[in-house]
């Protein structure tokens, strides 16, 4: 026990990189030797961080229709509580309750994309269970139908796949003693993020969103010109921009931008005194009578949609081979006599066994085709074409989400489920389920393969963690479950609750960006009005392009869907990630900087999220306060308080010279 204690905690030279013929990876802990990783300390803090977490990342992804992955900041969490009760050799434990504890995100992605729409669409009825079963049944299919993929995934294609975001949690997890004190600044910085975004979601004292409406040129400019300029001022706003880098915050603002200063000016010069109609014969109004924001609204997130939507597909196109190479390994297996497997395979190569994925399966889809059946649809044969779209839409995106992940630490999950519903509206409208119960059943199809994909991407992440430091996949595999089941609970409260306090509509504080996405494109389907297939199609045909040029078609067409003041400031975070990795001549000290403001920004993030829980809570309770300033002096504080909120976290960040 001594010898293991004083093993060094570092990965291998070649863990990110391509292996040489005949050479070997041996993580962290050694496949020979058994350590802790299942107890009752590790499942009772993972299931502890999936409440938790649940309840923040749920706040958060309706409010900017970002979700900030729960996997870094409970990482840290969990190292610094072993290190504070002097816990030897947690390592195995940490990876247990930080693989438990990830499905708060994972979860919370697939449900708030879709579930949401729900409560928007006026004239459906939902109920908390079918919130549950969606994200429950939803998640344990995307478990099932990725550990197959597991092995293609983190050891036959080891170190050609960067894996930015289990890259930066496998840091922590190792980093001992470093860890505990990282833990420090993360709950400082949640702290002040916290407190920031309470006051201002609770009582108002400064804008949370800054307009140039608010001076009379630029009020002027919004109403003639349909040019409008909007930033969240938000904690949890500016650090999920920061963790997310410039790069991406910068081609999914160009997105915005395309959209505000150039479709809707557009559209307001072109079609001044036109109605547009565009499938909706619900539109009276003509466009130049419309504000930029309805303008948006009405048209331009759905050129938007429509790229999402291309986007998906491209990455079906792109990942076939995946598919083909990870299948024909997983049926091998299966094929193979499952005793010797278990017998010979070293404890770190241990999957749950092959014949218990295909059975679960088998039964987590007869488990969804009841649900259909008797809670959502009623009708056998529609009920049958639902089960079918799910299941192969689902295994067929499994790849494109884990393949996402695994290149970029970005999972393209709304995109995909945009398809879907699309998809399935058009079936379910052809076999007769029209109106609201077809929306319902459509919504909830939605849900349940976006979960799927959710968990299928986040879960890969997880699994090459293990693989990096050793632990064993069968166990991360089993525990999985559990996080799902209390996350798919936390989930559906928090957003029945969150409902109840303020809507989704981005009048009322949280714009549910995805959810609304969705509900406009399956309520006309759904009711007979047609769809606005030009602008989809525009969109679709923006996203080959961008493709075609390289440049990250789903990030931009996110852009372009995503209100304009939810995207502005990302590209603040991106700024401030990027100035202090670049400012000193030693590599080593940028890199450190930019470790120390992820920490600050995982802090703004959690704190600001779980904050905002807080004040939804107070509000659904019945406490209400009305801040009596003026616009402008509300306006003129919210820049204040940003300025001051962008300067802590550059200066902390800084705060490395050597």
């Amino acid at each position: 026990m001594k010898k293991e204690e004083k093993e060094p905690m570092k990965l291998p030279e070649n863990a990110f990189r391509e292996l040489n013929e005949g050479e070997e990876f041996h993580p962290v802990m050694s496949p020979e030797k058994t350590y802790r990783e299942v107890t009752p300390w590790s499942v009772s803090w993972g299931i502890v961080m999936a409440v938790i977490f649940s309840a923040a990342a749920a706040y958060l992804g309706l409010k900017v229709g970002q979700v900030f992955e729960a996997a870094i900041p409970i990482a840290i969490i969990a190292v610094g509580l072993s290190n504070s009760t002097k816990r030897k050799n947690a390592l195995g434990e940490n990876v247990i309750i930080q693989s438990i504890g990830a499905c708060s995100g994972v979860i919370v992605a697939g449900a708030i994309f879709t579930l949401p729409a729900l409560y928007i669409i006026p004239g459906l009825t939902v109920n908390f269970m079918q919130v549950f079963l969606s994200s429950l049944l939803g998640g344990i299919l995307g478990i099932l139908f990725l550990i197959p993929f597991r092995k293609y995934f983190v050891s036959e294609m080891h170190g050609k796949y960067p894996f930015p975001e289990a890259t930066a949690t496998t840091q922590v997890l190792i980093s001992g003693e470093k860890g505990g004190n990282q833990a420090k600044p993360l709950i400082f910085a949640g702290i002040i993020g916290g407190l920031y975004d309470f006051v201002l979601s609770t009582f108002g004292w400064w804008s949370e969103v800054l307009t140039t409406k608010i001076l009379p040129f630029g009020d002027m400019i919004a109403e003639k010109a349909k040019v409008v300029f909007k930033i969240n001022t938000g904690a949890a706003v500016l650090g999920l921009g920061y963790i997310v880098g410039l790069k991406y915050c910068l081609i999914i603002c160009a997105g915005s931008i395309f959209v505000w200063f150039l479709i809707i000016p557009g559209l307001g010069i072109i079609f001044h005194n036109a109605v547009l109609t565009l499938g909706n014969p619900d539109i009276q109004m003509t466009v130049g009578m419309m504000s930029p924001e309805q303008i948006f609204t009405t048209y331009g997130r759905h050129i938007g949609i429509g790229g999402i939507a291309m986007a998906g597909v491209i990455g079906i196109i792109r990942s076939w081979d995946i598919i083909k190479s990870a299948v024909g390994l997983a049926s091998r297996e299966l094929r193979g006599n499952t005793e010797n497997v278990v017998r010979n395979v070293k404890r770190t190569q241990r999957d749950l066994s092959m014949k218990f994925i295909a059975i679960a399966c088998i039964a987590t889809l007869i488990l969804i085709f009841l649900f259909f059946y008797l809670g959502v649809i009623h009708t056998i044969t529609q009920a049958v074409i639902a089960f079918i779209v799910v299941s192969v839409i689902a295994f067929l995106f499994t790849t494109v989400a884990a393949n996402a992940i695994a290149i970029v630490g970005t999972n393209p999950v709304s995109g995909m489920t945009l398809m879907t519903l699309i998809l399935a509206s058009v079936i379910l409208v052809a076999v007769g389920l029209t109106g609201t119960s077809g929306m319902v059943a459509a919504l909830i199809i939605g849900g349940v393969v976006c979960t799927a994909l959710s968990m299928a991407g986040g879960f890969i992440t997880d699994l090459k963690i293990g693989y990096w430091l050793g632990s064993t996949p069968a166990k991360q595999e089993t525990w999985k479950f559990l996080g799902t089941l209390v996350s798919a609970a936390t989930v559906g409260g928090v957003i029945m609750i969150l409902n109840d306090t303020y809507g989704f509509t981005s009048e009322n504080g949280l714009a549910a960006p995805q959810a609304n996405a969705m509900a406009a494109v399956i309520e006309p389907l759904m009711s007979g009005k047609g769809a606005p297939w030009l602008l989809y199609g525009i969109g679709a045909v923006i996203a080959v392009i961008l493709t075609v040029f390289k440049v990250p078609a789903l990030a931009f067409a996110l852009g372009m869907f995503i209100p304009l003041e939810l995207n502005t400031p990302l590209v603040i975070g991106g700024l401030i990630s990027w100035y202090v990795s670049t400012r000193s001549q030693k590599e080593a000290v940028n890199k450190a900087r930019l470790e120390k403001g992820t920490l600050l920004a995982s802090g703004f993030i959690a704190g600001g999220a779980l904050m905002g829980v807080v004040s939804a809570g107070l509000r659904f309770a019945g406490f209400s306060y009305t801040c009596h300033l003026s616009d402008i002096m509300t306006q003129s504080l919210g820049l204040l308080m940003y300025l001051i909120i962008i300067g802590y976290l550059i200066k902390n960040s800084m705060k490395i010279d050597k």
